[in-house]
């Protein structure tokens, strides 16, 4: 495993697993288009790209530590209680919690059926780019429907100010309508497509501000990349691969860091703004590597 190659990929993993433009496939382009066949073929490749990832969701819990303790607090409380009526959970934080887990089944569940036929595709960057700008499209596609959903708000408003709504709450979310987002998720084990993207406009489609999608995304992404890392990891432990697990901790701590400087830009850009610039990269960034992957090829430029 090349130090330099895991260093670098532990760089644009961190800040690409976070914002909305699929950190799965730009490590699997990247390495496509500089030439290190050697790095995708590696059988430690997987098992790298998921302790990158554990980086990553050290960063999530370090940065979002305040609202776990809460989450578990208030679930704590309502499993003693066996409800969530407001006497019990006031903030609604056990209910959150509920959501993140309910949220979180579809892609353990979809992950563990699929899991060899998933890992198939990580070594092939055409179909990454390929989905890239398909991921490009569905964020895209998700800001425009949000834009119509809400200048209707705004029509209703207009005409019923008691009716007046601006993007719905995490409380205000429902059990199927955070399985929805979950399924959606399961989507990101396909390399191009985004994590974050695509829960964030699943949950904007069920009406949630895109602070609240950001947030339910980031707390959802936590415990399955934990879970991917029990899964992955044991395979550095080998002993054929044993060398490879100090780089590859190293680079899930410079993953890590890249992770929670994202996350204070992202927490903060999306208070205001919106997934276009993200889409418009995905789309422009895909197309131009499909099309570097096809001449490639078709034997136009070397391989």
């Amino acid at each position: 495993m090349d130090l330099i190659h895991v260093l670098l990929l532990a760089l644009l993993q961190g800040v690409t697993e976070l914002f909305p433009v699929s950190s799965l496939g730009h490590t699997v382009i990247i390495p496509g288009i500089l030439g290190w066949k050697e790095t995708l073929d590696s059988p430690t490749f997987l098992p790298l790209l998921v302790t990158l990832h554990l980086g990553t969701s050290v960063a999530l819990l370090t940065f979002f530590w305040r609202d776990w303790v809460q989450l578990l607090r208030g679930g704590l409380r309502t499993v003693v209680a066996g409800r969530f009526t407001p006497d019990v959970d006031p903030d609604g934080y056990g209910r959150q919690l509920a959501l993140v887990v309910v949220g979180t089944i579809p892609a353990g569940i979809i992950g563990l059926l699929f899991q060899h036929q998933l890992e198939a595709g990580f070594s092939i960057p055409i179909l990454a780019a390929a989905f890239l700008v398909a991921n490009g499209a569905v964020l895209l596609a998700g800001e425009r429907l949000w834009r119509g959903q809400r200048l209707r708000e705004k029509e209703i408003a207009a005409q019923a100010p008691m009716f007046a709504a601006v993007g719905r709450s995490l409380n205000e979310m429902s059990f199927k309508q955070a399985a929805i987002i979950g399924f959606a998720q399961s989507f990101a084990l396909i390399p191009g497509f985004s994590r974050s993207g695509l829960t964030m406009v699943t949950g904007m489609a069920n009406g949630l501000s895109h602070e609240a999608a950001a947030r339910f995304s980031f707390l959802l992404a936590t415990p399955i990349i934990l879970a991917a890392g029990v899964l992955e990891i044991p395979k550095l432990l080998a002993h054929q691969y044993r060398a490879d697990l100090p780089i590859a901790l190293g680079g899930g701590v410079v993953a890590g860091i890249a992770a929670y400087l994202s996350v204070r830009f992202l927490m903060k850009y999306f208070e205001t703004n919106r997934l276009d610039p993200f889409a418009y990269y995905c789309v422009a960034a895909g197309a131009l590597a499909f099309l570097y992957f096809l001449l490639q090829f078709l034997g136009i430029i070397p391989a």
